[in-house]
């Protein structure tokens, strides 16, 4: 039908033996189900930062001409279309994605729309049958991987050199070398692996993979579980959605290694919504693996059990949160909880749980392939091995790069064709803003710290003179209002008033002092009070913008 009707409501509430108060708050959480009437072809066309700077706004304010405003649907009409936060496909912006609602519902991707609104009319008069990942006119890989084919890579290295649908490439490309190294170690041996490679997550948070995996391990309490997420809602990121389109398989063998290191006969993928071809990719091999072997009861004959579930998010930001991620796995309002207790202790079904996102994953067959004491050696002392950058904005080759930690903003920069520069977004709509003083920091843990500044989830994201930048920390802010699970008052209340601030000081041309002191002070409660990240940095990009790129004075 397309949305979810009282009547389907209550169906489901007998069927499930869940209250019916209860399911709606699971039903009115996320973006992409809805309780309203609504056609059943949608296009949810992106009007985050990326998309907003590469033509997203004019193709809103077209199919607004065309087909009424958002969320609205013409009489006789089978079609309608709504603003969506970040598709994940920054380096193919402006970028749609179009629901199609039947007895076989698909999802088809448009990355670059390169025909305007009319090629967005098409497709709503005629979607094509089946799932569908339409990347422009046949875009290659090289696209979004400018690196393709380039030697000393590692976690790209596979990309645009072996088919993602085969196993048999896979393994031909060195894959499940990894596993059967990890087999003759033993679970302590490959965690010992990992401690001396110096992995740290590379969601944002940074934190000792080692330690998390060790902690899991020699938790008592049994069953233990491994979460995989791949929520990947930041705007401005889109490794992760590359790696599960384009190198499947390397994550499953990341997947299965982690099992097997924490005593985990169960993994969980939570895979964005928004990423039809990825969870296409990811269900084959996952499928691939389990009937070679790879995968199931006794994985290579080597006497232990690991199995992956596919579980899939409906847009929802902070789901990309663990204990968030925790609750939307178990059917529950994608809310976060109080910690401690901490995930290694009592996580998903209240059991021992790692969580890792797909680059730090993915990072694992390379390392134990390599050797974790060689491996810790790339990069720098504080901040050991490759990192993936997102580079999008205003740049000649957007895409998705990969490079020691150390090379400096401006290497990296040129690497992407960057013209003159006025800011830079680091780290995402939850990261900073700096400037052209800037462009010759580390890319490093240590290197951002001292310019207080953060590397995030590997967000680069380009602005030159032409763009207006009071609209874009405006936009920033309207992602966190409409983001915020509203389960605290800081966050549900302070999100909201920071939107309505700075859209009064765009529409001023200005700021006062009494504004700017508001806009701080918010941001300080935030901080202090919100019970989950994205409260704490809802401030942060907001903040530094005001204050690096001079912002409250009239406007670009």
């Amino acid at each position: 039908m397309g949305w979810v009707s009282r009547g389907a409501l209550n169906h489901i509430s007998r069927r499930l033996q869940v209250p019916p108060a209860e399911l709606w708050g699971v039903v009115s959480f996320y973006h992409l189900l809805s309780t309203r009437p609504r056609p059943p072809v949608v296009a949810h066309v992106c009007d985050d930062i990326a998309c907003r700077i590469r033509g997203g706004e004019a193709l809103c304010e077209a199919l607004e001409h065309t087909l009424g405003p958002a969320g609205a649907a013409r009489d006789g009409s089978n079609a309608s279309w709504m603003r969506s936060p970040c598709l994940g496909q920054c380096e193919r912006a402006p970028a749609v994605l179009v629901t199609v609602a039947g007895e076989a519902p698909r999802t088809i991707t448009l990355a670059p729309v390169e025909g305007g609104a009319e090629e967005i009319l098409e497709m709503l008069a005629d979607p094509p049958a089946t799932a569908d990942t339409r990347v422009g006119s046949a875009t290659p890989v090289q696209r979004s991987v400018p690196q393709v084919g380039q030697p000393g890579l590692r976690l790209l290295s596979r990309i645009g050199r072996a088919d993602p649908t085969s196993l048999d490439a896979y393994r031909a490309s060195d894959g499940y070398r990894a596993l059967a190294r990890a087999l003759t170690l033993g679970p302590a041996g490959v965690i010992d692996e990992v401690v001396a490679s110096k992995l740290v997550g590379r969601g944002g948070a940074a934190f000792p993979t080692g330690r998390k995996w060790d902690a899991v391990a020699k938790a008592a309490a049994q069953p233990h579980y491994l979460v995989c997420n791949a929520d990947e809602s930041e705007p401005g990121t889109f490794k992760d959605r590359l790696l599960m389109e384009e190198d499947p398989f390397a994550l499953v063998e990341g997947m299965t290694i982690a099992g097997y290191a924490t005593g985990c006969a169960r993994g969980f993928l939570y895979l964005r919504g928004e990423y039809p071809l990825a969870a296409e990719r990811m269900a084959g091999a996952i499928a691939a693996a389990r009937a070679a072997g790879l995968l199931g009861a006794d994985v290579m004959g080597a006497g232990f059990a690991f199995d992956i579930e596919i579980r899939r998010g409906a847009g929802a930001y902070i789901c990309g949160e663990e204990t968030a991620l925790f609750n939307s796995i178990e059917g529950k309002r994608g809310e976060p909880r109080n910690k401690p207790p901490f995930p290694v202790q009592v996580g998903l079904f209240a059991q021992p749980t790692v969580v890792n996102n797909v680059e730090t994953l993915v990072n694992v067959p390379a390392l134990l392939r390599e050797g974790g004491a060689a491996y810790g050696g790339i990069g720098t002392s504080g901040s050991a091995g490759p990192k993936l950058f997102c580079v999008s904005g205003e740049v000649a080759r957007p895409g998705l790069y990969e490079a020691p930690f150390g090379i400096t903003l401006r290497q990296l920069l040129d690497l992407a064709g960057a013209a003159p520069v006025r800011a830079v977004l680091l780290g995402g709509a939850a990261g900073v803003f700096v400037g052209p003083a800037d462009l010759d920091v580390p890319l490093t843990f240590e290197g951002t710290r001292a310019i207080s500044a953060t590397l995030g989830s590997g967000v680069v994201m380009v602005f030159g003179e032409r763009v207006d930048l009071l609209d874009i920390v405006r936009r920033i802010a309207e992602f966190f209002r409409d983001e915020s699970c509203g389960q605290c008052v800081p966050c549900r209340v302070g999100t909201v008033r920071q939107e309505e601030l700075l859209a009064r000081l765009r529409a001023a041309g200005g700021a006062d002092a009494e504004s700017l002191a508001l806009l701080r002070d918010l941001g300080q409660v935030m901080r202090d009070a919100s019970i989950c990240g994205l409260g704490q940095t809802a401030s942060s990009a907001v903040e530094s913008a005001l204050a690096r790129l001079a912002l409250g004075g009239r406007r670009p």
